[in-house]
């Protein structure tokens, strides 16, 4: 009786005694195992099991992760479109932290395993848990491209956690402590204080703004651009990084005033004119602004409050307002790729009202001056009965 024919594959046996099985793939190619068999039923499950993945497309070319991850990783950020201090950063975290370990590594050939050395090492050699967090999302979103591309089966950074950023509480300024900042800092930049503290706005949003962008007479200032400063010490003028991020934020009523004398005072002339300039009118530098910051804060007598912190402020007190999650989100420009849309499209009328209960609490939390006392006249020396004789 005749042998029945194979249908799918070929095995055959080595001189060793092994055996070797092979296939044709979907591309026309014929595929050899990657290694061989001992028993001839060990190679006609292996030619199973790609059969069946054939079956149900499931087939990876074995061939396409043989990659090195380096340049795949380097074409993987050219090909995206991100904002150039984005693109930066992955370029400095690609150079600095993957590449050192993956970079000759063929995709196909990084592992679970690997992906945890590396990840323990890096912890252990002393590198900031922030940037091992960067460094380990960014690894698992490239691997993510190479999953989608059928290069890979599946992501090899499996470690639960690993990309998520864990940042200490910071603090939170009161209202009086914003004042005593914006009193003690050089008078052109009070305002960027008073709007940082009580609005939430973001330093490159704020350094962004033009007088169109300021509605004083209804109280509202339009976000629609940011500065952003690069590693090369130049800037960049960009849109806010979400669609959320544009939007109208009202002006608490209480530091209008404030707001008017300094585009009286210190502002570029005309529509186009720029809020906040330096006084040779440049545009104000983050690292010069941070050393009058810090100064400003010791003068207040007030420690380990950083400029940035005036904008969790800002949302600390628009949040005691009763304002809704969708409310806040709206006012802060906050948003994920899921929920911008949802977030933007919160009520003005209600931002309003969150304003001026804002308003509000900056009226009552700021102390109020004391009038000097007024000197009264010195009571007459002698007995209340002596008379004039």
């Amino acid at each position: 009786m005749a042998s029945k024919r194979r249908q799918f594959g070929r095995v055959r046996k080595l001189p060793s005694g092994r055996y070797q099985a092979r296939y044709v793939g979907p591309d026309g190619q014929l595929r050899p195992a990657p290694e061989t068999f001992r028993t001839k039923r060990d190679a006609d499950d292996w030619l199973a099991d790609k059969q069946t993945e054939m079956r149900r497309g499931d087939w990876h070319d074995p061939e396409a992760g043989k990659v090195a991850f380096g340049p795949f990783a380097a074409a993987w950020i050219t090909e995206r479109e991100l904002t150039t201090t984005t693109r930066q950063l992955y370029g400095s975290l690609l150079r600095h932290h993957l590449e050192p370990t993956f970079g000759a590594v063929d995709v196909a050939e990084i592992s679970p395993p690997m992906v945890r050395r590396w990840r323990a090492d890096k912890l252990a050699s002393g590198t900031g848990p922030t940037t091992v967090a960067k460094s380990y999302a960014l690894l698992r979103a490239i691997l993510g491209t190479a999953v989608s591309d059928l290069m890979i089966r599946r992501n090899p950074c499996t470690i639960k956690g690993a990309s998520t950023v864990h940042t200490p509480e910071r603090p939170t300024a009161t209202v009086q402590e914003v004042y005593d900042i914006a009193d003690a800092i050089q008078p052109r930049y009070r305002a960027l204080v008073l709007l940082a503290g009580f609005l939430g706005l973001r330093w490159g949003e704020l350094i962004g703004l033009h007088r169109r962008d300021l509605d004083l007479e209804h109280g509202a200032v339009r976000v629609r651009r940011a500065v952003a400063e690069l590693n090369n010490g130049q800037r960049e003028i960009k849109a806010p990084k979400s669609a959320a991020g544009k939007r109208t934020v009202s002006i608490p009523a209480a530091i209008v005033p404030d707001i008017r004398e300094h585009l009286k005072r210190y502002a570029e002339p005309g529509a186009d004119g720029r809020v906040f300039i330096g006084a040779k009118g440049a545009t104000p530098r983050r690292n010069h602004f941070n050393g009058l910051w810090r100064k400003a804060c010791d003068d207040a007598r007030i420690k380990g409050l950083h400029f940035h912190d005036l904008r969790h402020t800002g949302n600390t007190l628009a949040a005691s307002t009763g304002a809704s999650t969708r409310e806040l989100m709206a006012r802060m420009g906050h948003s994920t790729a899921r929920a911008a849309l949802i977030y933007q499209h919160a009520s003005v009328e209600r931002d309003r009202v969150i304003s001026d209960a804002v308003s509000g609490l900056v009226d009552k939390g700021r102390k109020k001056k004391r009038k000097p006392k007024k000197k009264q006249d010195p009571k007459p020396k002698g007995h209340m009965g002596d008379t004039e004789g």
